[in-house]
């Protein structure tokens, strides 16, 4: 009889040691999404980042019936934000939304006061998008050799935007001059937005933006397309040549856009977004939105993502040193 009792107290001790070890997660799961969720974009309104974060969130908020807050932290070509993403509390109410850039700035910059691959948990990869070289309507230049042309026959007079010094807009422009010999200069915005509009403006004369960012202006006429920079054609501009076929060899940039949650974030919730996130890019909206002018769905898992930054961030590493890139 003693030895039955002691058998079913140490069974029902077990028992709750399981239960207490396993409720911890699911109570932690179960209840995320419970308060509002601010969103992190570490540029100005407006550009590609700023586009992709708000078409995601707002249906995400739909998801999840809370309040997404889209907070724009514009600087330092994103060290703004990125800091502030760092340093929020890891209970996923704090996303960021980031983009190929943060990979090159792990390399171009002598000091970054963050790193990618430590201070964040990796969500998912939502999406990549080609660029696109735009001109104002005030530059002649009706193709990529004609624009080679006009900077080779006064060189450091043209101007280029980008959304920061060390982007990858930024990065687009350098491998442009590199490859061609042509002199240009980087005028780093704040964003993709200002960068834009002081593009149309004829403020700069040309400008790498994305297709998603530059479409709506491209088809009113307000800019002129000259090259996508992928491989290949897009699909949404079929008309248009990719950089390689307008007469610059091995020229190849694509922006993608991901998700990260502070460090130390619970990995409960790391998946619960994970999976929110990925049933809202492959919804026919959300799809339709970023596809439409050229874009890919990604949506892969955090450890699939987190692989892909470790790799960016390789990547880049070489190209700057190849240049001799290095930003203060």
């Amino acid at each position: 009889m003693k030895n039955r009792m002691k058998s079913s107290i140490k069974r029902l001790a077990t028992a709750i040691i399981v239960a207490c070890a396993s409720s911890g997660p699911v109570h932690a799961q179960g209840n995320y999404s419970t308060r509002p969720i601010r969103f992190i974009v570490p540029f100005a309104p407006g550009g590609g980042t700023d586009i992709t974060a708000r078409t995601i969130g707002q249906k995400l908020s739909e998801n999840l019936r809370t309040t997404i807050v889209v907070d724009n932290r514009g600087g330092g070509n994103g060290a703004i934000g990125m800091e502030a993403a760092a340093k929020a509390a890891p209970d996923g109410y704090t996303v960021v939304m980031i983009t190929s850039s943060q990979a090159i700035n792990m390399s171009a910059y002598a000091k970054v006061s963050y790193d990618l691959l430590r201070d964040y948990e990796p969500v998912t990869r939502a999406a990549s998008q080609p660029y696109a070289l735009v001109v104002p309507l005030s530059v002649p230049a009706k193709t990529v050799k004609e624009l080679i042309a006009l900077a080779a026959a006064k060189p450091g007079t043209m101007n280029y935007a980008s959304s920061g010094q060390g982007s990858l807009t930024h990065l687009a422009g350098v491998l442009f001059a590199s490859i061609t010999g042509i002199n240009i200069t980087n005028v780093p915005y704040k964003g993709g937005g200002p960068a834009l509009s002081d593009t149309i403006a004829g403020h700069v004369q040309l400008y790498f933006t994305t297709l998603l960012q530059a479409a709506p202006h491209i088809k009113s006429g307000r800019l002129r397309a000259l090259a996508v920079t992928t491989a290949g054609r897009s699909p949404s501009f079929p008309d248009m040549p990719t950089m390689m076929e307008a007469g610059v060899p091995g020229y190849e940039v694509a922006q993608w856009f991901g998700i990260l949650l502070p460090a130390k974030t619970p990995r409960p919730v790391v998946g619960r977004l994970n999976a929110e996130i990925v049933r809202v890019l492959n919804q026919p909206e959300v799809k339709g939105r970023l596809t439409a002018d050229g874009g890919d769905i990604v949506g892969d898992s955090p450890q699939q993502f987190g692989q892909f930054l470790r790799a960016e961030v390789a990547r880049w590493s070489k190209v700057v040193k190849q240049i001799g890139l290095r930003l203060e």
